[in-house]
């Protein structure tokens, strides 16, 4: 082909543009962070209570609920959710995750479960308007945090009555206690590690079900954070997600020692890391925010500070490694909505970069701020705090380099 041929026409054409229904949705989830979020920010971080108002409020123009599933789940390129995310978190971490939090149960349903069960679960995982209810994943416990395959909590069938009996304790449940509908996590044949778990609905106002110590929390204090007892809970034998027929075969390949696919707290965290980046990145640019205002404003020796390089570069990198975060994490949205194989861990990727920026911008927002950034007045105190988290949930950052470790070499690595 000659330099004065037209290039022939291609099948996939590449942008990063968004569209136009990605835009407004932006917007319009920006602007409830702008007016209704980060108002009522430092109250409820001071509160650490659940911002049920403020739930109410988001359910009723469609931002809690089966409405914001509605709205982003049929968006081909993935980028949707994560995009409303930044903006959430933006506003606030804590309320972001108050209102983020019931997803990683539905998550698991919609991951796990059959059309039936996402049909008859979901839903009761938000509630309505009128009468907001709350889903919690529940996966951690005091001795296995990141080693899911070391859960104590059991899970035996009673054939009798059709019926699975779920034992034990989880900890660090977001929502734990006081939602509706509890996804548990539990071994049904624990020699099995975690090719023997399964997922349960735990259905509202089941008995044998209760709260333990609601934690304080360094960060994100508008979300519940608390354990839950399971003692002799008893679940009809619909609530196994994904049913007993599939649970039996995979338990019988397991037993052979053949390849089970994704576990069930493993594929639920798989899903949900790109979108825990997009929360970090909204905290991250929050900051970044924050501080170029600030050091346009701000005046030292006659001059605004920003005219400092020491300034100056500081702002380059946030804003650089922010972008380049960003990236990571719609490339992971992207391939998980296209179901693209994460051959080199990108879900953790995008989680692991996300979250270490947000600490690390967090920081150097409050550089840029000396002393006001150290001090409740702004809200860069806050966001620092939030922050971290980031760090540490839905997988560590250590965790999250043995898995991509682990995808980039072929080996098990520990």
């Amino acid at each position: 082909m000659t330099t004065t041929e037209a290039a022939p026409e291609t099948a996939v054409k590449f942008s990063l543009e968004l569209n136009e229904e990605q835009l407004q949705f932006q917007q319009w989830v920006h602007g409830f962070a702008e007016d209704v979020i980060r108002p009522a920010a430092a109250e409820w971080d001071e509160r650490e209570e659940t911002p049920w108002p403020i739930l109410q409020e988001a359910a009723k123009i469609g931002l809690y609920g089966t409405d914001l599933i509605a709205a982003t789940m049929p968006d081909p390129t993935g980028l949707t959710l994560p995009i409303g995310i930044e903006e959430l978190f933006w506003g606030d971490a804590g309320i972001g995750m108050a209102l983020m939090g019931s997803m990683l149960a539905v998550a698991a349903i919609t991951g796990n479960g059959t059309p039936q069960q996402m049909g008859e679960w979901v839903g009761q995982c938000f509630g309505t308007p009128d009468n907001i209810q709350l889903g919690a994943f529940c996966v951690s416990e005091p001795d296995a945090g990141s080693d899911v395959s070391a859960l104590k909590t059991t899970a035996v069938y009673d054939e009798a009555k059709d019926e699975w009996v779920l034992n034990g304790q989880k900890s660090w449940i977001s929502n734990g206690g006081i939602a509706a509908v509890h996804v548990i996590v539990a071994a049904v044949e624990p020699d099995l590690g975690s090719r023997g778990q399964a997922s349960f609905v735990v259905p509202p106002g089941t008995a044998g079900l209760t709260q333990g110590k609601k934690f304080q929390k360094h960060g994100i204090r508008a979300s519940h954070t608390a354990e839950v007892f399971l003692d002799d809970v008893r679940v009809p034998g619909s609530c196994l997600l994904g049913g007993k027929e599939k649970l039996d075969a995979r338990l019988a390949k397991a037993r052979e020692g053949a390849s089970t696919g994704t576990q069930a707290a493993l594929s639920t965290f798989e899903a949900t890391r790109p979108a825990v980046g997009a929360m970090a990145l909204g905290v991250a640019r929050a900051a970044y925010e924050y501080a170029l205002d600030y050091a346009k404003e701000r005046e030292q020796f006659g001059r605004a500070i920003i005219e400092n390089q020491s300034i100056a570069f500081m702002l380059v990198d946030m804003k650089m490694e922010i972008d380049a975060a960003r990236l990571l994490v719609w490339r992971a949205a992207w391939m998980a909505k296209n179901r693209v194989p994460f051959t080199a861990a990108e879900g953790s990727m995008s989680k692991l970069k996300a979250g270490e920026v947000a600490v690390w911008a967090t920081e150097r927002a409050m550089q840029v701020l000396g002393g006001m950034g150290y001090v409740r007045e702004t809200p860069v105190e806050r966001w620092h705090r939030d922050a971290k988290i980031f760090t540490i949930f839905e997988g560590t950052s250590e965790i999250q380099r043995l898995v991509i470790s682990r995808a980039i070499s072929g080996m098990r690595l520990s």
